[in-house]
């Protein structure tokens, strides 16, 4: 008879324990949109697992240093794609460009056409040329442009060492 009392209680807690749910990342407060996140800003909450999707956030990790892309309310899911690392440049901003091979290091000043992160791609204009290439933000106010042909609009842009300009493949 003891058996069968222990063996119903364990079954009971057991299906209490089950329907808990999925531990997510939910925001401590509101988090307004541009807002760097930092882990005082989320805590854990509880989903059903049948409402938890790959994109929701179950980790700070991926979470903290990143920016709001829109207003986050405190104690709502949030997906990974609702941050992104911080805009280091801005539209209109002017930019210090790299270009860097072995042995060489060329620097230029352009104009940023679009905002990014560290490790984002940007389309930077050179002043010079009135051409756009795309670089990856390394920096506030830094771009590098990589070694390789980039296709923009209707020409092709290539880096090249020779007298350090661009050349437009048709």
């Amino acid at each position: 008879m003891a058996r069968l009392i222990l063996l119903v209680a364990l079954l009971a807690a057991s299906a209490a324990f089950a329907e808990t749910g999925v531990r997510i990342v939910v925001p401590a407060r509101d988090i307004a949109r541009g807002q760097i996140i930092e882990s005082a800003d989320l805590a854990y909450g509880l989903a059903p697992s049948g409402s938890v999707t790959q994109a929701t956030a179950i980790s700070t990790d991926s979470i903290v240093g990143m920016q709001a892309r829109r207003l986050l309310r405190a104690g709502q899911s949030m997906r990974v794609d609702d941050v992104r690392p911080p805009v280091l440049v801005t539209k209109g901003m002017t930019v210090t460009m790299t270009f860097e091979a072995p042995g060489v290091t060329l620097t230029a000043v352009g104009r940023a056409m679009s905002e990014g992160g560290l490790g984002e791609t940007v389309t930077v204009l050179n002043p010079a040329s009135y051409r756009q290439i795309a670089a990856v933000v390394v920096g506030p106010g830094a771009v590098r442009a990589s070694p390789v042909t980039t296709a923009i609009g209707r020409g092709v842009a290539t880096a090249s060492l020779t007298g350090a300009r661009e050349r437009i493949n048709p």
